[in-house]
């Protein structure tokens, strides 16, 4: 798979969501009667995307709205919902900021505490408006947080930082011992992220319940442009899979994996799912919904670093609502709504009666996809030319 790169060096090659494509199958089903739901912890999801806990994408009432839609969305307990007692000030000021003026305005909005009464009160907002509450942080404050989670409710958490492995070293401070949190911690743990075979199989090794996969494709983050890092989705899609499957075969457990970013489109879902996903974690796309708290504005997850963000806000606009973002019906062209329709639609061509089955399409490099005969939307800047 390798190829030569220079003297000495060989570098194989991967791939993203715009190199490849999916093959329709010799059978097709009727969309209507496809099966999108996915299993996790016990517990079964009609809709397999869970929104990113990202300060511009979820706040409890959006996590109640998508709960009630059949998805999971996870809220950021390193953010401004348990900085502030009323977060609603301070998105507003970072959405009416200049694009000149926008990091360091969020630098300066993280550096006030966290308050731990908020962690509890968040998770119980959730529970009371009858939502799924899943919230996320970095492994620094997990030891802290997981325990007033649990005690206010919450269903699921998610320990995440921009790269994740079984073994870190630090002498400045006390790593995670991951086996222990997720031994400890009475609910499901989801840890992220990763991008290779080797990590996917030791982070399955702890006794997590899921594991998210993606390093720096959000639309908002800067990962790979600041330090470099980074695997294509598909690619890494694929191995973490092969990883998943490994393990079930040795231990019988079976522990789902969580693309995480790089998807704005239906059709990128569709890939996702393609490559071995058993649910998808997107952003940008929840941003853009008229429930999302960033009013049009999205930034990553690091953007709040005080020495190097990485990660920054965009302007996505709002479009519509998290329904017509999920299920439709869709008013733009782009793909960038109706992606539950999409993904039955595709699932259907393919002959895909499951999320399982979509596992196994078959999938071609094909980097002239998104160009082949869209010359017109090219050039007038619509559909597939955006």
């Amino acid at each position: 798979m390798a190829e030569w790169i220079g003297i000495g060096r060989r570098a194989r090659k991967c791939y993203g969501f715009d190199e490849v494509a999916l093959v329709p199958g010799r059978a097709t089903i009727n969309h209507e009667e496809v099966d999108t739901s996915w299993k996790f912890a016990s517990r079964q999801f009609s809709v397999p995307i869970m929104a990113a806990a990202m300060d511009g994408v979820v706040s409890v009432p959006f996590a109640i709205k998508m709960s009630s839609l059949g998805g999971v969305a996870v809220l950021n307990l390193d953010g401004v919902q348990t900085r502030y007692d009323d977060p609603e000030d301070v998105l507003s000021e970072i959405a009416k900021s200049s694009p000149e003026e926008a990091t360091n305005l969020i630098q300066k909005v993280y550096t006030t505490p966290i308050k731990n009464k908020l962690v509890g009160k968040r998770v119980e907002e959730i529970k009371k408006g009858g939502g799924y509450a899943a919230v996320s942080c970095i492994p620094q404050n997990a030891p802290e947080f997981a325990p007033l989670a649990q005690e206010a409710g919450v269903d699921c958490f998610v320990v995440q930082s921009t790269v994740t492995t079984s073994k870190h070293i630090a002498t400045k401070y006390k790593p995670l011992d991951l086996i222990k949190f997720c031994k400890q911690t009475k609910v499901p743990v989801i840890l992220g992220n990763c991008v290779t075979y080797e990590v996917t199989l030791e982070l399955l090794e702890t006794g997590c319940s899921g594991i998210l996969i993606g390093v720096g494709p959000g639309a908002a983050c800067t990962t790979r442009g600041v330090l470099g890092i980074g695997v294509p989705q598909v690619t890494s899609t694929i191995d973490a899979a092969a990883a998943r499957d490994f393990y079930f075969q040795k231990t019988g457990k079976y522990v789902p994996i969580i693309t995480d970013g790089g998807m704005s489109k239906g059709g990128d879902v569709c890939k996702a799912f393609a490559s071995g996903a058993d649910a998808v974690m997107i952003g940008s796309a929840f941003a853009r919904a008229q429930e999302a708290p960033g009013k049009g504005y999205h930034w990553g997850m690091a953007t709040s670093h005080g020495n190097l963000p990485r990660g920054t806000r965009i302007k996505v606009g709002v479009t519509g609502s998290l329904e017509q973002i999920l299920f439709g019906p869709a008013q733009v062209d782009d793909g960038s709504q109706n992606l539950m329709g999409a993904l039955k639609t595709s699932m259907g061509s393919l002959g895909a009666g499951t999320i399982k089955e979509m596992n196994f399409v078959e999938m071609i490099i094909a980097p002239s996809i998104q160009t082949e005969g869209k010359v017109f939307q090219t050039f007038q800047r619509v559909g597939m030319g955006k």
